[in-house]
């Protein structure tokens, strides 16, 4: 674990916060944490947190989780700064853990390392991606914004483009975590970064077209894909377009199936090497 801590801290700039005997709390700014690592057998996605409205009831949220026939468990102080939290499994057996309120660190930006705006996204490898989309979408409210031929999934829960990925795989795993960067300039220092750590890129800079995102992605300690990225399109969610920008295809630009693959994973050309989405 000390080498993903030392990659999270020094490489990718985040604040250690708060460390025990099982686990390392890491913040990219205001947040208490937004990266939990826990020693390990092999390396995996254990769970997913979602903050929910201000003043939403966890009771009536239990509820509402249960009415689907999920079983749900109710935790008190399980994580520094969250007091109470209600967590169930999603359909693909990640835990799922949902808070209202929690304590901030208000730790500031980093001014050594990558130093994101924030946490962006996760995606994940399932072998049944309706099933999983539809538990996102049925059971926890996201919307789908677009998909990749019928085999890659984006979803939201606000205004950015998407929070869950969702792609078909042989085994459902992690696939990659990304932070959000604040500017095209910020992603080429974090390149010259990572080149001095010697850490080589996996794939990118890429323009994707699907949230015409500009990434680039590298592995951690443990192997596992970072994606850094900037530029994601914003859902206006009142006239279900995505805010204008000169690099879309379409005006006004709307959630689709995008059959040109080619087009929807990268718009300046190189496609992903080979494995990439396994």
């Amino acid at each position: 674990m000390n080498a993903q801590i030392d990659h999270y801290t020094k490489v990718m700039g985040l604040t250690l916060i708060d460390r025990d005997n099982d686990a390392a709390y890491l913040s990219t700014g205001a947040d208490h944490h937004t990266v939990v690592l826990r020693q390990g057998s092999t390396a995996r996605c254990d769970a997913l947190g979602f903050q929910l409205p201000p003043g939403a009831s966890l009771s009536d949220y239990a509820k509402q989780i249960e009415g689907h026939g999920i079983r749900t468990k109710r935790l008190s102080d399980s994580q520094p700064s969250i007091g109470e939290a209600l967590v169930f499994d999603d359909s693909k057996g990640t835990r799922v853990e949902t808070f209202v309120s929690t304590t901030p660190a208000n730790a500031g930006f980093q001014r050594a390392g990558i130093a994101p705006n924030k946490l962006g996204h996760v995606a994940f490898n399932v072998t049944d991606i309706e099933a999983t989309v539809g538990f996102y979408c049925g059971v926890l409210g996201f919307k789908v914004s677009d998909w990749m031929g019928d085999f890659f999934a984006f979803l939201r829960c606000g205004p950015d483009h998407h929070t869950i990925n969702l792609v078909s795989g042989t085994a459902g795993k992690m696939h990659h975590i990304a932070f959000e960067l604040r500017d095209w300039t910020h992603i080429r220092d974090a390149c010259d970064l990572l080149a001095r750590d010697r850490v080589p890129l996996v794939w990118g800079p890429v323009r994707h077209g699907i949230g015409h995102n500009i990434s680039t992605y590298h592995r951690n300690a443990d192997g596992q894909i970072i994606e850094l990225f900037c530029e994601l399109d914003r859902v206006n969610e009142e006239l279900e377009i995505y805010d204008p920008r000169p690099t879309h295809q379409e005006f006004p630009q709307k959630g689709k199936i995008w059959e040109d693959i080619g087009m929807a994973a990268n718009m300046w050309g190189t496609p992903p090497p080979e494995g990439f989405l396994d």
